[in-house]
């Protein structure tokens, strides 16, 4: 019954999966490139004065903006590929070699590859916070909201308990 579950869920989901989203993250960031040269190409031809379009070199260059979204989509993407890769082949090679599992004959193996995909999971959960904060203004400011009112709380509640003492 392991066996199975190494087989389907472990494995041939994961392999779909993973290829299903570098597949997707290629074709976002294409289409997102395709869509700021239209963008840019359409506000090129709609400008009346044919100096302003010459003083541009390429028209067809992408905004910061545009820029932003590609790269944290492209990071995110990358992030993710790069964490999920250890759980990838761990999996693998415990389906491959019977001996790599706990108790097993590479126990110790198995016990170091396990807390290193592990890891790389918690790591992405986490770097993913500080990359939206950086591309992501609106989430930004949400956030340095959360936590100045999480602040402001405490600091009211450590202020209340200082004048009750008093009493």
């Amino acid at each position: 019954m392991n066996r199975i579950n190494d087989i389907l869920n472990r494995n041939s989901l994961l392999y779909i999966n993973f290829i299903i989203m570098i597949t997707c993250v290629s074709v976002l960031c294409y289409k997102l490139y395709q869509a700021c040269k239209i963008r840019r190409s359409y506000s090129a031809s709609s400008a009346t004065d044919p100096e302003q379009v010459s003083e541009k070199p390429d028209n067809l260059a992408l905004s910061s903006k545009d820029l932003h979204v590609i790269q944290s989509v492209v990071l995110v993407g990358s992030i993710f590929i790069m964490s999920q890769a250890p759980f990838l082949m761990y999996s693998t090679t415990r389906l491959l070699v019977p001996g790599f599992a706990a108790g097993g004959r590479f126990e110790h193996i198995f016990a170091v590859c396990t807390t290193i995909s592990l890891t790389r999971s918690y790591l992405n959960a986490t770097v993913n916070i500080f990359v939206y904060c950086n591309f992501n203004s609106k989430y930004k400011s949400n956030l340095l909201l959360i936590f100045d009112t999480i602040i402001l709380k405490k600091t009211q509640q450590s202020e209340k308990r200082a004048v009750d003492n008093k009493i």
